[in-house]
């Protein structure tokens, strides 16, 4: 549907007008316009503005009209604010956890959003417990500084690495869009592990980004670099070979150096997207922070639950260093975005139909080999809704394990695969 019908290209702005901003400021949605007062309309940059209004995931309905063939009026329909509700993410290495989370979606009408959450493992119930609190916003007092502020405190055994995760983390990135389509990274963060050292991390980067849109991209492509410092090496007064309690999992010193990229390309309803996630790490890293491979975050090839009900747990096989994720995969649009309103709450949902593949390279030094490396084929069906991007239902399967296996997932796979928990 042509949401600027009404509005022909070429008419001269003589005046923009915003209608239905009740919680959001104004200035919000301004620095996301591209019509101009004075400039001649463009459906063009309407459609492009529009993706850049739904990003901020605040809005169920954006729409324009033309009054006096020159007043331009943007229509919105504002998303929940508040989310009373409960709390759940899929990780390879708990499983599903489930819980309470209290979210205000868009504090002070900024685009702030922030969140408290308490969730624990349904498997075995109750012993894995998770308190977290995430803070962000795209704009920091007027400038296009995005900042993402996370405080996670964990208590978990974790029976992939074996050891219990005793832990408090606190991190902060940042994104300045220094031009058009390129911004700065950083990120600092510390974490406070029990039984070994205080492991602080330092990193920079950029990325170039040439997305159509952020949420439910469409056509476009994103590269990312970064390198992150882990680690100020081992300086604990713990010897495990003179106490017998002294249980010291060492610090870590090592360099990390990322790179993220991905592509997509639309042909009518079919979405075709790649991407790349690769990370190495020379240096100190220890067993508590090797990366596992098997999961809807990783490779939707290991882990998850047979068809049967049979389970097909995470294990420390697939344990190491450096990784590279790929992943080819095709969407087709069963119903676009759609507008729905439930006593009073206002959201929205759309359904995508997904075929793929997925490969996984995992080792611990020099260069990977065949042995390295595992595929396997998956399907299954996406459900787009505010916050959470999409809720990911999938079928994996691996040649070699002979039977599918079922996944559940939050967020697209490739921001769950770059912030899974350790």
């Amino acid at each position: 549907m042509d949401s600027s019908i009404g509005c022909p290209d070429g008419t001269v702005i003589s005046s923009i007008r915003l209608e239905g901003l009740e919680h959001t400021k104004p200035r919000v949605v301004e620095r996301e316009l591209l019509n101009r007062v004075g400039e001649p309309f463009s459906a063009e940059k309407f459609e492009a503005e529009k993706r850049r209004l739904q990003d901020l995931d605040l809005f169920t309905e954006i729409t324009v009209s033309c009054e006096q063939s020159s007043n331009l009026t943007y229509s919105f329909k504002e998303i929940f604010r508040w989310i009373p509700s409960p709390a759940g993410k899929e990780t390879d290495r708990d499983g599903l956890m489930i819980g309470l989370a209290l979210a205000n979606l868009n504090v002070l009408g900024e685009d702030i959003r922030a969140e408290v959450q308490y969730r624990t493992s349904t498997d075995p119930f109750l012993e894995n417990n998770e308190y977290a609190f995430y803070v962000s916003s795209p704009y920091l007092f007027g400038l296009p500084l995005g900042w993402n502020f996370e405080f996670l405190r964990t208590d978990s055994y974790d029976d992939i690495h074996g050891y219990q995760d005793d832990s408090w983390l606190v991190d902060l990135d940042l994104d300045y869009e220094m031009l058009p389509h390129l911004s700065l990274l950083g990120t600092v963060a510390g974490r406070v592990l029990k039984d070994a050292d205080f492991l602080p991390e330092f990193g920079l980067g950029f990325a170039f980004d040439f997305r159509d849109s952020k949420l439910d991209t469409r056509k476009g492509i994103y590269y990312e670099y970064m390198l992150t410092h882990v680690g100020l090496g081992d300086d604990s007064d713990c010897d495990m070979s003179v106490d017998k309690n002294c249980k010291d999992m060492g610090g870590e010193n090592y360099w990390e150096l990322l790179t993220d990229a991905r592509a997509y390309w639309t042909l009518s309803r079919f979405v075709t997207g790649a991407t790349a996630l690769a990370r190495y790490r020379p240096g100190d890293v220890k067993f508590y922070d090797y990366y596992y491979h098997g999961g809807p975050n990783t490779f939707r090839g290991r882990g998850g639950s047979a068809l049967g009900g049979k389970e097909d747990g995470a294990d420390s096989v697939r344990l190491g260093v450096h990784e590279v994720l790929l992943t080819l995969e095709e969407r087709f649009v069963l119903m676009e975005r759609h507008a729905a309103s439930v006593m009073g709450v206002n959201f929205f949902y759309g359904v995508q139909l997904v075929a793929g593949f997925d490969g996984s390279l995992l080792w611990d030094s020099g260069r990977p080999g065949w042995d390295d490396y595992e595929g396997a084929v998956y399907g299954g069906l996406h459900l787009v809704i505010p916050a959470l991007d999409r809720i990911r239902f999938e079928v994996g399967y691996r040649p070699d394990r002979g039977e599918p296996a079922f996944y559940f997932g939050l967020f697209d796979k490739v921001t769950s695969s770059r912030w899974r928990s350790r």
